[in-house]
C-alpha cells in the first residue's frame, strides 16, 4: 500500500484506507468487549483493505492474534515481516502444513486426518512443536470436526501433546447470527465439545465462539477471546434495518475505507438521450452526464443500476443507468462538474460520503461484500496522521 503525500498524483480509483481509524476501532472493541485476547480476522486481504498494512495497524493498536482463513495468507504476513501470532484455520486436502510450521503459524484444526498431516509434516522439523486450535462444527454445517468426531479427535490430541508432538492452545467456533436462541444452541453444543476435550486430558489455553456480531450483541459469547473481522473496520455486521442502538456510530466506530474515483469525462445532452447499456435511464431534461472510471470489474455491484449513491463536490447524486464493467454515469442536472473532480462512493458518513450500507441496500446485499469485492485496479492508499 502506498503512503499519501498531498504532492502525490491521486490515482484514478482509489481506496483510501485510514489506518487511524483502524487503530481507534481496535481500541474502541477492546473496551466493548473487555476480553483477555483480541483476535483481529486480517483474511481476504484483510477485508479487502489491504492484509499488511492493516495487520500491522492492529497489532500497534494492541490486537493479541491475527485470523487468516488460510496457511497462504499468514505466510505472505511473515514474508512481509509481521511477527505476530497469526491463527490459519480453513484447510484443503493439499494445504502445506510444512510451510505454515515453518511461517510459525498456529493452525485450526478440524479432523485427525489434519492433525495427522500435521504430525507428518513436524516430524521433519524437530524443533518444531506445531501449536493447533480446534474447529468444532456447533451448528453452521461448514467446516469444524462434527459433535460424533470429537472424542476421536480429543484422544488423538492428547496422546500427542502427551508424546510432545503438538501443542493444543484452544477450542473455537462460529455462530449463525440467526437468534439468541440458535447461538445459545451453537454454544452448549460448545461447551459439551469443551468438556469432553477437558475429560481426555486437554486444557486449552483459547476458547471462541463470537466473531463482531456475537462479540457486540451476545456478551455471554465472549469466552476468553473474541475473532473481530467487520467491526474492526468500522462498520457493523447487524443489518441497518435493526435498532439503531446497534449502528457502527452507536458503537464508536470509524469506517476505514472510503472509495472514490476522479470524474473522466463531462457531457451536456439533450432531454431524452439513452444512458449506458439496455437505456434503462433517459434524461428527461436537458442536463450534464459525469463519467466516473469505476465498475462492476472493481467491485462496484451492477445490481446497483440506478440506485448507488455518489457524492460529487459535496452534492449527493445517483447512479443513472446500467453499471458497466469499467463506469457508470451519473446525472448532475445542472450543477457545475468538472473532469478531475472527485466522485466518493462511500465513506466516512462524518466527511459528507454515502455509508456503504446504502450502497448494501441499493444492490440487495451485505456491507461485508462491498468491501471485501473491490477490486486490484483501485489503489489502496494508506491514510494517518503519524
Amino acid at each position: 500500500m502506498t503512503p499519501v503525500s498531498e504532492h502525490d498524483e491521486r490515482p484514478t480509483r482509489e481506496a483510501i484506507i485510514d489506518l487511524d481509524a483502524l487503530r481507534h476501532n481496535v481500541r474502541r472493541l477492546r473496551e466493548l468487549t473487555g476480553v483477555g485476547e483480541l483476535i483481529v480476522v486480517v483474511k481476504a486481504d484483510a477485508y479487502g483493505h489491504g492484509a499488511e498494512a492493516i495487520a500491522r495497524a492492529a497489532v500497534e493498536a494492541g490486537a493479541d492474534r491475527l485470523g487468516v482463513a488460510d496457511i497462504a495468507e499468514g505466510v505472505a504476513l511473515r514474508a512481509a515481516g509481521v511477527t505476530a501470532p497469526i491463527l490459519a484455520w480453513l484447510h484443503g486436502p493439499q494445504a502445506a502444513f510444512g510451510s505454515a510450521l515453518d511461517a510459525g503459524l498456529d493452525l485450526g484444526l478440524s479432523s485427525v486426518a489434519q492433525l495427522d498431516r500435521v504430525i507428518e509434516a513436524a516430524r521433519d522439523r524437530p524443533s518444531v512443536v506445531p501449536v493447533v486450535q480446534f474447529k468444532l462444527e456447533t451448528g453452521l454445517s461448514r467446516n469444524g470436526a462434527a459433535e460424533a468426531d470429537w472424542p476421536e479427535l480429543f484422544q488423538a490430541a492428547a496422546a500427542a501433546e502427551a508424546a510432545g508432538l503438538v501443542r493444543v492452545d484452544g477450542l473455537f467456533s462460529h455462530v449463525s447470527n440467526t437468534s439468541t436462541g440458535d447461538d445459545r444452541a451453537a454454544a452448549v453444543r460448545f461447551e459439551r465439545g469443551v468438556a469432553l476435550a477437558t475429560e481426555a486430558g486437554l486444557a486449552p489455553r483459547s476458547l471462541h465462539l463470537a466473531a463482531s456480531a456475537a462479540a457486540l450483541g451476545e456478551p455471554t459469547l465472549r469466552y476468553d477471546a473474541v475473532r473481530l473481522g467487520l467491526a474492526v473496520y468500522g462498520l457493523s455486521p447487524f443489518e441497518p434495518t435493526e435498532d439503531a442502538g446497534r449502528s457502527a456510530d452507536a458503537f464508536g466506530l470509524r469506517p476505514v475505507m472510503t472509495l472514490r474515483a476522479t470524474v473522466a469525462a463531462v457531457r451536456r445532452v439533450e432531454p431524452g438521450v439513452g444512458v449506458s447499456y439496455d437505456y434503462s435511464y433517459r434524461t428527461s431534461t436537458a442536463t450534464t452526464l459525469a463519467l466516473i472510471p469505476l465498475g462492476y470489474a472493481d467491485g462496484v455491484p451492477r445490481s446497483a443500476s440506478n440506485a448507488g449513491p455518489v457524492v460529487i463536490n459535496g452534492r449527493r447524486y445517483r447512479v443513472c443507468g446500467r453499471i458497466a464493467m469499467d463506469q457508470f454515469v451519473v446525472d448532475v442536472g445542472d450543477d457545475a462538474v468538472a473532469v478531475g473532480d472527485d466522485a466518493v462512493l462511500f465513506g466516512d458518513p462524518a466527511s459528507g460520503a454515502p455509508r456503504v450500507e446504502e450502497w448494501a441496500e441499493a444492490a440487495g446485499t451485505i456491507n461485508y461484500e462491498l468491501v471485501t469485492r473491490i477490486g486490484p485496479r483501485v489503489v489502496r492508499t494508506t491514510r494517518e496522521r503519524s
